[in-house]
């Protein structure tokens, strides 16, 4: 606990002699740090004075860095590189079953629990955050302008509360799921909900599905978050502030994605879209590398990697997909771990790292094969390489799905796949024109902008941090009841008007004619 708060002292001292804006990161570990690093970089160049929250067994975050400085919680987290790769492997091996089976079924169980697990844990070092006085009395006194956070995890949003400071969200999921559920309208009749695996073009019955995958994600959201945020506001906030209104009263929404990935759909006037924001104009290549991409010659390269957590494959499929890039006259770079497969062509280069971006800029790039993670499909669209995918878990499928919607992408069950099966995909998309033509067209879309969305994103933060929050684009819509939101109350209270007018006039007919009557029978 000592160590908390020396740092934090320290930290408040040097806040105060700070030239530019005072920005408190909380951020979440494993890829999303990756894109949040560009930004906590990006700001620390125009003069910020960056603090990130990190926990002891941080994965990716270091604690010491030239770009911020480190608040270092002691942890036991379980949302670990060794977690998340143990249940990469489980997930890969049910999947290879191919039927839904009790292991499958236990599996299931098995993420509710994981991610149950993962904010249990994280509302409980929020709890011994909020608890030590001399922390918090520091992170007060260094007067912070705004709290930058990714919402896959709540514990920036619960921070940002307990100090009363402006929120920017890094988001394109929250606690609850995909971003935009949380504050824009979201029709189910056209917008597919992630996980679906659908366009905006729906038929009946996959507008039914829709509807299910919503209901069923509600579902989980209940089971896996509700109960920790719950109890931990009603034990810091009181039990009138409902916690998921915490994330939705954030003043921006730094949205990682744009219109060239998502299908239209309603938004906000707080969400910021800086889709590739992480994205660079190629650089040199190391020597090495530079001359295996130029032994290509006319044929090319194909780049293939799946994210860090799939670096190594069960040893039957690397056979298979080391088999298959045997068979083309292409050149490979595939990021591997593991061991060397015996079915490996000479024109395959296996490396523990690449360059990636570097790579997909390339001009001798031809093909991604990729996993489908947020980061690496736009950075496919960034340099216009189209993909094929090998979705694992998540929210990968989703994702390239919707590149195969725009005829950017080839998809394969990585669980099942043959060498066979695999050559003929990279076949496809490396001499079927329409794929790369599809993809540089939406290259094309992403770079004609009048801002690049780093600069972008970097604006409207420092908006946030010159104007104290961003209160007036701010919907309140979230505060209304489902009957009020919706107009019912409203619809019944006319309906019951027009029934009332309706058996007024009625009446008053009913009573017209009896009296009409009765002068008619008097006359005779």
């Amino acid at each position: 606990m000592h160590h908390i708060t020396w740092t934090a002292l320290l930290l408040s001292v040097t806040l105060s002699v700070s030239s530019g804006g005072n920005v408190l990161v909380f951020p979440l570990d494993g890829s999303h740090w990756v894109n949040m690093k560009v930004l906590v970089e990006e700001l620390h160049s125009r003069g910020h004075s960056i603090t990130v929250v990190r926990a002891s067994d941080s994965w990716y975050i270091k604690e010491e860095s030239p770009h911020y400085s480190a608040i270092t919680i002691p942890t036991a987290g379980t949302f670990l590189q060794e977690f998340f790769g143990t249940f990469a492997k489980s997930m890969l091996n049910i999947r290879k079953e191919q039927k839904f089976s009790w292991p499958h079924l236990m599996l299931q169980f098995e993420v509710i629990n994981m991610f149950s697990e993962m904010h249990r844990q994280m509302c409980e070092m929020m709890a011994m955050m909020f608890q030590d006085k001399v922390l918090m009395k520091s992170l007060t006194d260094a007067k912070f302008d705004v709290v930058l956070t990714d919402p896959a995890v709540g514990g920036g949003v619960l921070l940002a509360r307990r100090l009363s400071l402006p929120l920017v969200l890094n988001v394109r999921w929250t606690v609850h799921g995909e971003a935009h559920y949380a504050i824009a309208p979201s029709p189910l009749s056209y917008v597919p909900y992630p996980g679906a695996e659908l366009t905006d073009k729906m038929t009946f019955s996959q507008r039914v599905q829709n509807m299910l995958t919503y209901a069923f994600s509600l579902f989980q959201m209940q089971m896996i978050v509700a109960p920790h945020y719950t109890a931990f506001c009603k034990r810091f906030f009181g039990p009138e502030v409902d916690y998921f209104s915490l994330f939705q009263d954030a003043d921006i929404w730094l949205m990682r994605n744009d219109f060239t990935f998502e299908f239209p759909r309603p938004t906000m006037p707080n969400v910021v879209y800086m889709s590739g924001f992480h994205c660079k104009p190629t650089r040199t290549l190391p020597v090495d590398l530079e001359e295996f991409v130029q032994s290509s010659g006319e044929h090319g390269v194909i780049i293939m990697s799946l994210g860090t957590l799939f670096a190594e494959l069960p040893s039957d499929i690397s056979e298979e997909i080391a088999a298959a890039f045997a068979q083309l006259p292409q050149k490979v770079i595939w990021r591997h771990k593991g061991a060397k497969p015996s079915s490996l062509g000479n024109n395959t280069l296996l490396v523990d790292w690449i360059p990636q971006n570097d790579l997909l800029g390339h001009p001798k790039t031809k093909v991604f094969v990729a996993h489908g993670g947020t980061n690496g499909v736009q950075e496919a669209i960034y340099h216009g390489i189209p993909i094929v995918g090998l979705p694992i878990v998540f929210d990968q499928p989703d994702n390239l799905s919707r590149m195969v919607a725009r005829g950017t992408a080839k998809v394969l069950d990585i669980a099942t796949l043959d060498r066979a099966v695999f050559v003929e995909a990279l076949r496809a998309v490396l001499y079927e024109p329409s794929y790369t033509e599809n993809m540089q067209r939406l290259s094309r879309i992403h770079h004609d902008q009048p801002m690049k969305p780093l600069d972008r994103a970097i604006f409207w933060i420092e908006f946030v941090m010159r104007h104290g929050g961003a209160p007036h684009l701010r919907t309140q819509s979230f505060r209304m009841s489902w009957m009020a939101y919706h107009s019912i109350d409203v619809i019944l209270t006319l309906l019951m008007a027009l029934l009332l007018l309706v058996i007024i006039m009625f009446l008053a007919i009913k009573k017209c004619f009896s009296v009409l009557f009765k002068k008619k029978v008097k006359s005779d």
